[in-house]
């Protein structure tokens, strides 16, 4: 592909809003989470999701590898663990982030106004990313608060007009 051409693309979903979630899974070395725009809900028989992670390797791969992970859909509350866990080698998973374990043995951010458990149904390879098809088998509520997307490099609360 021509180079202005993925430029133009990386300009146009720079520019475009997507909300903020964090992955996380229990790994044999353990806890394992990444910062994802690309979370999206698929279908409800079953319920479903999908997101892409850009490599298999680190914690993307023991995302990857996990039998189940944790989709953590995110509000102001979590802007700053997700700045965190945007940074490759940034320090994850600390008291002060508020981390739990659920009976499972996944990493819960209880902070988060909605969990995701799930497990893969299929990964497809997409260049050097992974598209993963995900089954959703338990949702925890949270905490209430304002949704957090990410866009033109930065993370925004979003704010109902008239708030």
């Amino acid at each position: 592909m021509q180079t202005s051409h993925v430029d133009a693309f990386k300009t146009a979903f720079r520019h475009h809003p997507a909300g903020i979630a964090l992955i996380t899974a229990a790994s044999p070395d353990g806890p394992v989470g990444i910062t994802a725009s690309s979370v999206a809900s698929v279908g409800l028989d079953p319920l479903a999701l999908a997101f892409s992670v850009t490599r298999s390797s680190g914690s993307a791969g023991g995302i990857l590898r996990a039998d189940t992970f944790v989709v953590h859909l995110l509000t102001e509350h979590d802007v700053e663990t997700a700045q965190t866990f945007a940074v490759s080698g940034s320090e994850r998973f600390t008291p002060a982030q508020g981390w739990r374990t659920l009976p499972t043995g996944e990493p819960h951010l209880p902070t988060a106004r909605v969990a995701l458990r799930s497990r893969a149904l299929q990964i497809t390879p997409v260049g050097a990313s992974s598209l993963v098809l995900a089954e959703v088998l338990d949702v925890i509520e949270g905490q209430d608060g304002a949704p957090v997307v990410y866009q033109d490099r930065a993370f925004h609360v979003i704010r109902r007009a008239g708030d």
